[in-house]
């Protein structure tokens, strides 16, 4: 891989005294100075330790990091900034996967402005990556830090990938590189959930979704939910979907409502629509079938489903993914167990599912406790008799029913979004 080492790193910068030069750091001061992240990825320096000047240019690093939303997955967002005596030299962001790293864009586009990077701070929103090895398309980040001049890097988190997870502040401190890290940890933590959980967990970050009346009807007794919220709140569903790698539904959701569960409403690029059918009995006629983008819908079906019916779907572009169901997976949304659903999803890349459906669906992934994030719109209506959000399933008491934490409410139209994280009794 071009560029994969120090030397070759060092050798687009200006030579520069890596002691002195500019006041920077010896490598056994920098040791002495690193403010090390807490084991749980979640801290690091007190606020205290960071200036008013650090705070913007790492909040700048988060809002560029951003701008990538959508087209780096299964890789992470990040952003950089480089500054050097209270003034930006050069800023950039991951923009898609494959493409340059964040770090190589600020330190480029410091040198692009006809600038030295030496002696200055780098803040990153992630610690930069460290490794090289199969399917990875840039040389390690650390090696052009170090080969820069960069005086002192602050980061927000570790990077839990297993090939990284300190070893790239290691890498840094050992070149004399004073390194901070817990700038805005938890914007970071927030900021990179999905790839975080997938690190953490092994499986896609799972979000679920769920549109509801005051009293926790999500559609009248004959099936009709249209709709329960204003378009207001759809559009904020639509933005859900175009940060998700995927976005899921049983196939009851999908012979009730004929969705398409693309992105419409908002700006971003449709995400794989997955589609929970065990025995491949959707209709001919259903949207999802004949979107211009047939290869993003993904039906999951049972690996003994019929497999005349699974090629006449595949002539039409559509992709088949047959799950083996075990027998005891009758209790399952369309017989089909979600622990082996989201393995599969997994290995396509995808680190990010959105739930949107039906009840079926939502009441097995609590059940299962296989979920991350609940996000529940709640608009100003009482269905009486009606179609519940969640059932199947029941907690003994008050005190061992399921508990979120992290909750937060914002007003989106005339409803209300609650949501909140699934407390891990590992994490």
């Amino acid at each position: 891989m071009k560029q994969s080492s120090a030397a070759a790193a060092e050798s687009a910068f200006p030579a520069f005294d890596r002691e002195r030069q500019n006041g920077m750091l010896t490598a056994a001061s920098a040791e002495s100075a690193v403010l090390r992240h807490d084991s749980d990825n979640s801290g690091g320096a007190a606020e205290g330790a960071f200036s008013a000047f650090d705070r913007q240019c790492m909040k700048r690093a988060f809002s560029l990091a951003r701008r990538g939303e959508g087209r780096t997955s299964p890789n992470p967002l990040v952003g950089a900034v480089v500054a050097r005596d209270g003034r930006i030299l050069g800023e950039g962001w991951h923009r898609s996967y494959g493409g340059k790293h964040a770090e190589r864009e600020a330190l480029d586009a410091v040198l692009a402005a006809g600038l030295s990077p030496a002696g200055s701070d780098l803040y990153c929103t992630l610690e930069p990556c460290c490794f090289t090895g199969h399917g990875k398309h840039q040389p390690p980040c650390t090696e052009l830090i170090v080969g820069s001049g960069v005086r002192r890097v602050l980061i927000a988190n570790r990077d839990p990938h297993p090939a990284v997870n300190g070893e790239g502040v290691r890498a840094l401190q050992a070149a004399g590189i004073a390194v901070q890290s817990g700038l805005f940890a938890e914007k970071g933590e927030e900021l990179n959930e999905a790839f975080f959980a997938f690190q953490r967990r092994g499986r896609p970050f799972v979000q679920l979704k769920i549109a509801q009346t005051l009293d926790g009807k999500i559609a009248a007794l004959n099936g009709n939910a249209r709709w329960i919220t204003d378009e207001s709140a759809r559009e904020e569903v639509h933005r859900l979907r175009g940060r998700s790698d995927a976005v899921l539904v049983g196939r009851g959701t999908v012979l009730a409502d004929d969705p398409e569960l693309t992105v419409r409403l908002a700006k971003g690029r449709n995400p794989v629509r997955a589609v929970l059918d065990s025995r491949l009995s959707l209709p001919d006629s259903a949207k999802l079938l004949s979107l211009p983008d047939k290869e993003k819908t993904l039906i999951v079906c049972a690996a003994d489903a019929d497999a005349e019916r699974m090629q006449r779907l595949r002539d039409r572009g559509v992709t088949v993914l047959p799950v083996a169901a075990p027998p005891d997976s009758s209790g399952s949304p369309a017989g089909l167990p979600l622990a082996p659903v989201l393995a599969a999803l997994s290995e396509r890349g995808i680190r990010s599912v959105l739930v949107e459906g039906g009840r079926g669906i939502f009441s097995s992934f609590l059940k299962e406790g296989l979920w991350d994030k609940l996000s529940v719109f709640i608009a100003p209506r009482i269905m009486g008799d009606g179609i519940p959000a969640v059932s199947g399933f029941a907690a003994e008491t008050v005190q061992k029913a399921i508990r979120l934490g992290a909750v937060s409410t914002r007003r989106i139209g005339d409803q209300l979004l609650f949501e909140g994280f699934h407390v891990y009794r590992d994490h």
